[in-house]
């Protein structure tokens, strides 16, 4: 077949031959120039090919045979009549004969443009003057090396051939994300090579992860659909991505509480939570009495609703071998108080075994490092923070030059470009059950974590003014106790809450915030028996999370 110009080419071209394949030959846009074509960036050099799939039409362009101006018609165009052939012509005659119109009336635009470019016709519609009709078609093609269909309009002026005989066995290769290999579990294993790398910043403080750029060869063994858990190190700015695979020896650390608020919404259905009173407090008439330091709490449920809700606790005496003895009590959420958590033992979790027993966040401290990590650097961390556990899907890959050497890249973060190559696939190598997160990384993940539902505290009592009774009335002369100034109120302690669940999102500090100096090494205690004993100021020392 002789070049022809892809606009001659596809005007004559019969649309159910497609699809057909076109090599570029030459024309204005000669030895490859990049065009913005329909919002997408093409490249056409001599010698491409092009795999047609469909042809729409765009627009029509009518020129008046005498004048020469020229309207634009849309494909939805109806006319009164169609586009009839005319029997004659009024004004100025075309160059060439005009048909008679008989047996062509009441054609639509579609069959009119099916009786050739170069044959005027008549539409009552546009006047009464001769038009030639001139379309333009939107080229649907397939082009090597892109990922979406390029739109192309028929006016290029390029000169195509059709190959479609000799070029049929051609291969159009789609470059595919990440993501998508991941969704194709039946292509892997499988070789790739990188088209383009990861966008946005670091996710990972690793090795590998600035070889992910264009140009390296992969091998993908599989997918991976291990949970992880998000953690950090408190006081340390280190944050880290733990998979279900960690083998390390984990052991609980006590929690600390500040107020009734923070206890109850660390209560688990169906689970109690036992707490030691680190810091006495004032009761509230005869219904709440006092809490005084030591007292060992059960903290069983939440009871009641709306501003009558109320923490359930059971009271035990001090004597452990009479502890179904004791009292009920039914605390307001907005009373305040400190308590720490009752450690028992010092017993050694494993990952998923301490995630079933204890909600999240919890603290904890690696006392055995994993055997299978050369080095395990959340055993040289005096605490950690288990804060989130997520569900992230993962491709496991290696580069083809490092076979042994495996990672795991999570495309929901990292995703890039990337051209499936044949080739073997070695078996799939271990990989690293620990990975560090860069801290931009991480508190940008802080923010899309979904909020948690628990309701807002209660507002707390309303402040009574110097010079004032509660109830608004002058104070009366009758001697005051020591204490504070309201009673039933409990002095405010001097230590920071901790973040409840629902602060991982949106209420944490900035990175600036924490003390990168700071360690609380100093004060590594597993249980409270000593804690209670202290001030309070010491406390602070001893429970710094």
């Amino acid at each position: 077949m002789e070049p022809l110009s892809l606009q001659e080419y596809i005007c004559s071209l019969d649309p159910t031959t497609l699809p057909r394949i076109l090599r570029i030959c030459s024309g204005v846009y000669f030895q490859g120039s990049v065009y913005e074509i329909s919002g997408n960036e093409c490249c056409l050099s001599t010698g491409d090919l092009l795999k047609v799939t469909a042809v729409a039409l765009q627009k029509v362009i009518c020129e008046d045979v005498g004048t020469g101006q020229t309207t634009e018609l849309p494909p939805t165009f109806k006319g009164e009549r169609g586009c009839p052939a005319p029997s004659r012509t009024p004004g100025p005659a075309p160059s060439g004969p005009v048909p008679e119109g008989g047996r062509d009336r009441g054609l639509t635009l579609q069959q009119a443009l099916g009786k050739g470019q170069s044959q005027p016709v008549l539409c009552r519609d546009l006047g009464p003057r001769a038009l030639i009709l001139r379309p333009v078609y939107e080229v649907h093609a397939a082009m090597d090396l892109r990922r979406d269909v390029v739109k192309i309009p028929s006016t290029l002026e390029v000169d195509v051939e059709d190959v479609t005989a000799e070029a049929q066995h051609a291969r159009f290769s789609q470059p595919l994300l990440l993501s998508e290999v991941l969704a194709m579990a039946h292509v892997l294993p499988v070789q790739a090579e990188i088209l383009e790398g990861p966008a946005g910043p670091a996710v990972f403080q690793s090795s590998w992860v600035p070889r992910l750029r264009q140009g390296q060869r992969l091998q993908l063994h599989g997918c991976s659909g291990a949970w992880r858990v998000l953690a950090s190190a408190p006081g340390r700015r280190r944050h880290f991505l733990l998979a279900s695979t960690y083998r390390g020896q984990l052991r609980m650390r006590p929690r600390q509480f500040t107020g009734v608020q923070e206890l109850a919404a660390a209560v688990c259905p169906g689970r109690a939570l036992r707490v030691v009173v680190t810091q006495d407090c004032e009761g509230r008439g005869l219904h709440v009495p006092p809490l005084s330091v030591g007292d060992r709490l059960e903290a069983m449920g939440l009871q009641g609703h709306g501003p009558g809700t109320r923490l359930r606790c059971h009271r035990h005496s001090g004597d452990e071998e009479e502890e179904e003895e004791g009292e009920e009590l039914l605390l307001p959420l907005d009373l305040g108080g400190s308590f720490v958590e009752e450690a028992r033992g010092s017993r050694r979790y494993g990952l998923e075994e301490l995630l079933e027993r204890r909600a999240l966040p919890c603290d904890v401290r690696v006392v055995a490092p994993d055997p299978a990590l050369a080095g395990d650097a959340l055993g040289t961390l005096p605490a950690l923070r288990l804060e989130v556990r997520l569900h992230l899907p993962v491709l496991v890959g290696s580069f083809c030059e490092e076979p042994e050497q495996g990672f795991e890249v999570p495309p929901r973060w990292m995703d890039c470009s990337v051209l499936l190559r044949q080739g073997p696939v070695r078996p799939a190598p271990h990989c690293a059950p620990v990975q560090e997160l860069t801290e931009d990384f991480y508190y940008r993940l802080l923010a899309q974590l979904p909020r948690s539902e628990a309701p807002p505290p209660p507002r707390p009592p309303k402040p009574v003014q110097a010079g004032m009774a509660p109830r608004g009335n002058p104070p009366s002369s009758a001697p005051q106790s020591p204490g504070p100034a309201l009673m039933g109120a409990c002095a405010a302690p001097p230590v920071l809450p901790q973040r409840s669940a629902s602060s991982l999102c949106g209420q944490r500090g900035c990175p600036g915030d924490a003390d990168p100096g700071s360690d609380s090494s100093e004060h590594d205690y597993e249980t409270i028996d000593d804690a209670i004993q202290k001030p309070v100021h010491k406390m602070q020392a001893i429970f710094p999370f």
